[in-house]
């Protein structure tokens, strides 16, 4: 006893025969880099460079859904740069004021140690030789 669901198999398969149809390149749809924006807005926002690349990014993806691919490219390029500066603000500046610190720590420990001598001369001897 067959309880299985009726098998398809006696349909006759349609005969549609494609033609080759010419391909055309489409190239994929500008990133808006909308994710990055929005770190670099709620973490590393260096000179509200973040929140300008989210404004850009949101234009971007509005341009996009709109159907202008080409404006969506203008602002996605734009997003993208504002994001890189933001990050490279972010990381650099900090690396460069902590290197900064260091050197001057390094610095005033020199200077301090060279000039432990000044500050422990004695300018009088003790009071026996006054007499």
């Amino acid at each position: 006893m067959d309880t299985s669901y009726p098998r398809e198999d006696y349909l006759p398969a349609p005969s549609h025969k494609r033609e080759p149809s010419p391909t055309v390149l489409i190239s994929p749809p500008p990133r808006d880099h909308l994710i990055w924006s929005i770190f670099n807005t709620i973490y590393m926002n260096f000179c509200c460079l973040g929140f300008v690349a989210l404004a850009f990014s949101v234009k971007a993806r509005d341009r996009k859904v709109a159907g202008d691919v080409e404006a969506a490219r203008r602002f996605s390029s734009k997003a993208r740069c504002y994001n890189a500066l933001a990050t490279a603000g972010s990381v650099v500046l900090p690396l460069l004021l902590a290197a900064l610190v260091i050197t001057g720590v390094i610095h005033l420990s020199k200077l301090a140690q060279e000039s432990v001598g000044f500050f422990t001369y004695q300018f009088s001897g003790s009071d026996d030789e006054d007499k």
